[in-house]
């Protein structure tokens, strides 16, 4: 069905998510893979399953307070934040590359493992800076033994970044005490070889960390 997957294989993923179904059985379910479902509903919320205990297997009271407390907390963060403005999305991506962008000169690059960090990235790296799409480039990390096609079509898709664009894959040595599926997109790297547009962000961010800049 291509990675981007059929409209109507998305919206059944989509369903069974918000109804708290596994990323595994909602593959088995529609016999597509596990990748392309998790791209479908990554903006999907969802609530892990109580953790059981003891032969009756009942829920432990400590955890369903957890998950209760989380998810109160998750909307109370949602209904504060809102809908970003344009002033707050730009302060909130300088403040992104501040903690995790490269501060080598020369190329604008951000790392990371987590989609929605790399997503967020590069919808404001799009937004406020005039990027060439062509000088993109896309590159990744990931342990030996893991799906490599799928992992580039994964990060392709969610980065809007053509396949043909990625450098080529680090393959890591396996390490036995991560489990298989913690990190099996791998970490993604975003590049942009722009010496001018690199030190554009940068001024940014040492702005952004300037005494100047913050309230009294």
């Amino acid at each position: 069905m291509g990675y981007r997957g059929k409209v109507k294989e998305q919206e059944k993923a989509r369903a069974l998510r918000a109804q708290n179904h596994t990323l595994a059985d909602i593959a088995r379910t529609l016999g597509v893979s596990k990748s392309s479902v998790s791209l479908w509903v990554r903006d999907v919320p969802f609530t892990p399953t109580l953790r059981l205990r003891g032969p009756h297997r009942h829920p432990h009271p400590a955890h369903e307070a957890k998950l209760r407390q989380i998810e109160e907390l998750n909307r109370a963060g949602r209904e504060r934040l809102g809908i970003l403005s344009d002033e707050a999305l730009f302060a909130a991506g300088v403040a992104l590359y501040a903690g995790e962008g490269s501060k080598t000169d020369g190329e604008v690059r951000f790392s990371n493992s987590d989609p929605k960090m790399v997503r967020l990235f590069c919808m404001w790296f799009r937004r406020f800076f005039n990027v060439d799409e062509k000088r993109l480039r896309g590159r990744l990390y990931l342990h030996e033994g893991l799906d490599l096609t799928a992992a580039e079509e994964f990060w392709s898709a969610l980065a809007i970044i053509p396949t043909h664009q990625f450098h080529k894959a680090y393959r890591a040595v396996p390490d036995p005490s991560i489990r298989r599926n913690k990190h099996e997109h791998g970490c993604f790297s975003v590049g942009y070889g722009c010496a001018r547009t690199h030190r554009e962000v940068m001024g940014l961010v040492r702005a952004l960390l300037s005494s100047e800049t913050l309230p009294g």
